[in-house]
């Protein structure tokens, strides 16, 4: 329900499918990433405390993106930091994939709707390297359902 994908031991992202439950907090990062994600089950009357965020300094050299597949589906390809293909998943409604390192690419294959949280702010061109990337009948589907 939670698969992480790795090249030689650098994560590169985790998928969390929409088919994961379980009671409580579940946090899936380790606490060195600028991005973090949970997953949070709680019955109805709980309370969660009030709180504000404190002002803490971090550098953020790369920028991590969550997605949440609302509707639809979407392919991503993932890429070695080299820009080598590596293999792809298939994402569907209500799964939520962290992009962490190295580089992805994505082919909808059903109309989509989803929505991407990301660091800011956004510097354009100078944030991303585009290169050329694997058709769609190059794509090698893993493990996910």
């Amino acid at each position: 329900m939670l698969e992480q994908i790795t090249d030689h031991g650098q994560l590169l992202a985790l998928i969390l499918s929409h088919r994961f439950q379980a009671e409580g907090i579940h946090f899936f990062t380790p606490n060195e990433l600028s991005q973090q994600l949970a997953y949070m089950k709680y019955p109805a009357g709980k309370v969660i405390p009030a709180h504000v965020h404190n002002p803490v300094p971090r550098d953020v050299l790369f920028t991590q993106e969550v997605l949440f597949i609302k509707q639809g589906k979407l392919r991503v390809d993932f890429y070695s930091d080299q820009q080598q293909y590596l293999e792809s998943r298939l994402l569907e409604a209500g799964d939520v994939i962290l992009l962490i390192t190295g580089g992805h690419g994505f082919e909808v294959i059903e109309a989509l709707e989803m929505i991407e949280v990301k660091q800011g702010p956004y510097v354009g061109e100078q944030d991303k390297t585009r290169f050329q990337g694997i058709q769609g009948h190059q794509a090698r589907l893993g493990p996910l359902p």
